[in-house]
């Protein structure tokens, strides 16, 4: 289902195509009557952090809240937005689940959809019943392996982690670290070095490997950072850890490729609306909070130091939101958008923490306190200057591209 087809992102002007509205409208909607109304008691928890919305919400809220979260999601449709039609979905395109990405993250409460990596669609044969159609259907999860401590910005030059030929499959060895929600997943997507020569040109390989396998070690504990007292960042051990030859994801040597596509769409090109919901939810509040603050006889809102921070906010989420769209638009068309992502993920990484910045400053001290979103709104984007490629490594390809 293509709802994107009439974007013309040549045009002087340009609304979004009225699918892609509606969806819009009905996704705000469940946002301010679902969502808002938890959101005191989300911020309350220990859990308002990065981490699997599934889990989350199943840390904080009883059953009967979160089963009626998950059936609005299936019955509207939102479930299985991005899923492609063959495999059961409505099959929308990257601009409609970025406008609805948006909407979604207006509120600090996450909404439970199908969380499926773009590359677990390279399945074939029995991988599309034994791990696809589960993670589709929300009974399994998967996370994506790739970084190492001593690999992160460089992964195809760098990479340790091997993966050896064995009878009926592989052995893999090495350790792999930042594993965002290793924990909680059923299926680990692994990249591992299968010709040291080769590397990135076809000598990396993606395996899937299953939650219980003999040598797969997580560590418990996690990594602790600032996003949150719960960690959802782990680093993971395989020792002679047997894949047989049915868990390979994709071909032999192409696996490098597969998590090439993994980081430009779900952790460079996402991260976008994140952002977006995120800085136009407090550039709302900081709109309300100055006109009803009064200091020294005046409302904030009459100040000229309050109206060009808020002036700054409007200008990084409009240009932001506008980045974005093109960038998903071409996606649709079927365009390689590795740099268009690489810029949008820099942009929302930079704009984003400063617009928080200006927000929690409006506030003042209010904008510390913990029942306000705010606070958890700016660790989540500044962690974007780093998570999925730093801000530096952005730019160096960016810049590639540039100077071809």
């Amino acid at each position: 289902m293509n709802a994107v087809a009439e974007f013309d992102t040549d045009a002087p002007s340009f609304q979004l195509p009225p699918m892609v509205q509606e969806i819009r409208d009905m996704t705000r909607r469940i946002v301010r009557d679902e969502l808002m109304p938890l959101e005191q008691q989300y911020l309350a928890s220990d859990w308002a952090t990065y981490g699997a919305a599934m889990e989350n919400l199943k840390g904080v809220f009883d059953k009967k809240i979160v089963d009626r979260l998950v059936s609005i999601s299936k019955d509207t449709g939102l479930w299985n937005m991005t899923v492609p039609e063959e495999h059961g979905g409505t099959g929308m395109g990257l601009l409609a689940q970025i406008v609805v990405s948006e909407e979604l993250h207006y509120c600090a409460v996450p909404f439970p959809m199908a969380s499926v990596p773009n590359i677990l669609y390279e399945s074939t044969g029995d991988q599309i019943e034994r791990f696809l159609r589960p993670v589709i259907a929300g009974d399994k999860t998967a996370c994506f392996a790739q970084t190492e401590a001593n690999a992160g910005s460089d992964p195809g030059g760098m990479m340790q982690t091997r993966a050896t030929r064995t009878e009926g499959g592989w052995l893999i060895n090495g350790t792999k670290m930042w594993i965002s929600n290793a924990m909680s997943s059923d299926i680990i997507q692994v990249q591992a070095v299968t010709d040291a020569e080769k590397r990135q040109r076809g000598g990396i390989t993606m395996f899937i490997v299953e939650k219980g396998a003999q040598g797969l070690h997580i560590e418990e504990s996690g990594i602790r950072t600032w996003l949150g007292s719960r960690s959802a960042q782990y680093v993971v051990h395989f020792d002679n850890v047997f894949v047989p030859d049915g868990n390979v994801l994709g071909a032999v040597g192409n696996g490098f490729r597969l998590g090439q596509r993994w980081l430009t769409i779900h952790d460079r090109l996402l991260r976008a609306p994140q952002a977006l919901g995120r800085m136009q939810r407090s550039l709302d509040m900081s709109v309300e909070w100055s006109k009803q603050r009064v200091t020294f006889g005046k409302p904030l809102s009459e100040r000229q130091a309050i109206q060009w921070r808020l002036v700054d906010m409007h200008v990084d989420i409009e240009a932001l939101r506008a980045l974005t769209y093109a960038a998903a638009a071409r996606g649709d068309r079927g365009e390689d958008v590795r740099n268009e992502a690489s810029l949008v993920k820099f942009t929302a990484g930079e704009w984003g923490a400063r617009t928080l910045d200006h927000a929690i400053q409006i506030h003042g001290a209010m904008g510390e306190a913990l029942e306000l979103p705010l606070t958890v709104f700016y660790r989540l984007l500044r962690h974007m200057q780093i998570g999925g490629g730093t801000t530096e490594m952005q730019k160096m390809l960016i810049a590639r591209q540039l100077l071809k």
